[in-house]
């Protein structure tokens, strides 16, 4: 919904350009476990295509911005000069190859600070990448007076208790991103137990490989909760070698 949304308000005011250029669609810079942006990207690419097609055009490009992240704060209560601050630490890598010369569309839910494309703007000048770059929002923040912690309200505002994790996790069209993972490894150990009670092998499975594919095993404040997840699951009977000491 929120995909095709956001594509029918961009075809409107960029409809030549899209006629007359090769695409990228980019999602938000990630590792390994897809952002919200990820899947409005992917729905939004999806009509983008279904527009190509009708116009006898070449489908879409998906592109994306490596991230190496390496901070567990919560992004959302932060002003703009904390954002910067706290993301400058942080990889990233794209292939300047690829898109130069290309029509790149950079997506993204929300815009409250103006951060995200600050920094998509810092990478593609540090590889020195050439392109016609359109940054894409469903939202913006418009009246400066307001805190960028709004992003929190809005991000917590139906899921935010471990009891409505649960509930959202056990629903047939769940989907993990990292907002999700996190608010898990953060939990305290007794809403950690019940969350981990309550969900199927397959959801802990998804949860634990997402979570070491991310590299989440080698930040301190996941470290617990991913050793109870790793004993307390079947991964330690799948081979005889002892990954985590006890």
């Amino acid at each position: 919904m929120f995909g095709k949304a956001l594509f029918r308000g961009f075809i409107e005011n960029h409809a030549e350009e899209v006629l007359n250029n090769d695409l990228y669609v980019f999602p938000s810079p990630f590792m390994a476990i897809p952002t919200a942006s990820n899947y409005l990207s992917y729905f939004f690419k999806e009509e983008l295509d279904y527009y190509l097609f009708l116009n006898n055009l070449p489908s879409a490009k998906t592109g994306k911005i490596h991230r190496n992240q390496t901070y567990t704060i919560d992004y959302g209560n932060l002003s703009f000069e904390e954002r910067k601050k706290l993301i400058a630490n942080d990889t990233y890598y794209i292939d300047r190859n690829a898109i130069q010369g290309k029509t790149c569309l950079f997506i993204d839910d929300i815009r409250i600070t103006g951060s995200h494309e600050y920094t998509v703007q810092k990478i593609l000048n540090s590889y020195e990448a050439r392109g016609n770059f359109i940054f894409i929002y469903f939202a913006e923040l418009m009246n400066k007076d307001i805190h960028p912690s709004i992003e929190n309200f809005f991000n917590y505002y139906e899921i935010d208790s471990h009891e409505k994790v649960i509930e959202l996790i056990n629903k047939k069209e769940f989907t993990f991103n990292t907002r999700i993972i996190k608010f898990i490894l953060n939990l305290a150990d007794e809403k950690f137990a019940e969350v981990m009670e309550n969900i199927n092998d397959d959801k802990k499975t998804k949860l634990f490989q997402l979570a070491i594919s991310n590299d989440y095993h080698l930040l301190e404040e996941y470290k617990d909760n991913l050793k109870k997840l790793y004993h307390g699951n079947q991964f330690a009977k799948r081979t005889k070698t002892k990954y985590w000491s006890a």
